[in-house]
């Protein structure tokens, strides 16, 4: 199906490049021809003028390098023609781009506050997109500093949750209050600085690790240090030939998924925003890591509001409060004890994922 999606799209590219060649084939000649001829003519007719006394042979001179000036220009300009055709083509889509107009605005004399708690409330939200409902009555309230973590089947809701705090997306229904002011009320870029976001797929510059890390944000070297600690960045980064001055390629070329999603965390780390969210940030690390990870962020000086979106128990079950969510509801919430108790989902989960451990352990003995 790809390959032949491939093909017709390669076949479409193969003509069109075809007719240009014709276009280029007919036209090329032409011009060749005319550029090269007029220079000769202009030659024999000055000089036939110059016998006669008509002009003098500077005049002569002077006129036919201004000539084959003139002649390169016209040479050139069926390939400029060509150039800005492409280009106008290219700087439509990006115009497009620029020029839309976001739903998403900021009113006028918007909350903004220089210190922000990370307290956060759900009350009777719920959002469609496109007609189609994401998100049902979720009801929920989070205190400042507390760690939160969030599972369910892929299509669950979990991202368009977390992407409502930030006002990525209005809600359909309800409202969403940060510090207890709605979102819509916030000035947009003072919420989203107060926030940091990392995503599974995390994006990294061709530059250095340190300013992959520091993002713009000029910092302490022992912060940046403390930063790739917390991270469990620093180890690999040590090994490095050049530590944190080494380069990296484009989108991380070189790490490992793993090594890039905890740079991608230290990242987040080093802002030091009071509202963190790890959107599956670290289904590439292996449970150990991922562990010291999360304890980490848990046990640092500066306690953020932390939002975790995880596939397994031993990312979630040290939280302080666990979210289960099924087609854009929250259908079991408490921690992990209480949600053993209950023997629903997250029980499911639970003993389907440590029994496997279980066997593993009785295989290796």
């Amino acid at each position: 199906y790809e390959i032949s999606k491939l093909l017709k799209t390669n076949n479409k590219f193969y003509d069109l490049n075809v007719e240009q060649a014709k276009v280029i084939g007919f036209y090329g000649p032409i011009i060749e021809f005319l550029t090269n001829c007029v220079p000769i003519l202009i030659i024999v007719y000055g000089g036939y003028l110059c016998i006669n006394n008509k002009i003098t042979l500077g005049d002569l001179v002077a006129f036919t390098s201004y000539v084959f000036s003139l002649s390169w220009c016209v040479r050139n300009l069926g390939g400029l023609v060509n150039m800005l055709s492409q280009n106008k083509a290219s700087m439509d889509k990006i115009r497009n781009i620029l020029n839309r107009d976001s739903q998403i605005k900021t009113k006028e004399n918007a909350y903004n506050p220089k210190f922000v708690k990370g307290d956060i409330e759900f009350k009777n939200v719920s959002f469609s997109y496109n007609s189609e409902e994401i998100l049902h009555n979720i009801n929920l309230k989070v205190k400042g500093g507390s760690k939160v973590a969030i599972m369910g089947s892929t299509g669950a809701g979990k991202s368009t949750l977390l992407a409502l705090i930030g006002r990525y997306y209005d809600v359909t229904e309800g409202e969403i209050l940060v510090d207890g002011v709605n979102v819509k009320d916030w000035d947009i870029e003072t919420l989203r600085a107060n926030m940091s976001v990392v995503f599974q797929d995390t994006f990294l510059f061709s530059d250095t690790i340190k300013n992959n890390i520091e993002f713009g944000n000029e910092v302490d070297e022992s912060l940046l240090i403390t930063s790739a600690k917390e991270s469990e960045s620093y180890s690999f980064i040590e090994d490095m030939p050049e530590k944190f001055e080494t380069l990296i390629g484009e989108r991380g070329v070189g790490l490992s998924g793993g090594q890039k999603q905890r740079l991608a965390i230290a990242r987040a780390i080093i802002r030091k925003t009071p509202i963190v969210i790890l959107d599956d940030a670290t289904s590439a690390l292996d449970m150990e890591t991922e562990f010291n990870v999360l304890n980490n962020l848990r046990k640092g000086k500066k306690k953020s509001t932390t939002f975790i979106i995880a596939h397994r128990i031993s990312a979630v079950k040290d939280a302080d409060l666990i979210l289960f969510m099924k087609n854009g509801e929250i259908v079991e919430q408490g921690n992990h004890n209480s949600l053993i108790k209950l023997r629903k989902n997250y029980y499911n989960i639970y003993s389907h994922q440590f029994q496997d451990f279980e066997t593993l352990e009785l295989e290796a003995n």
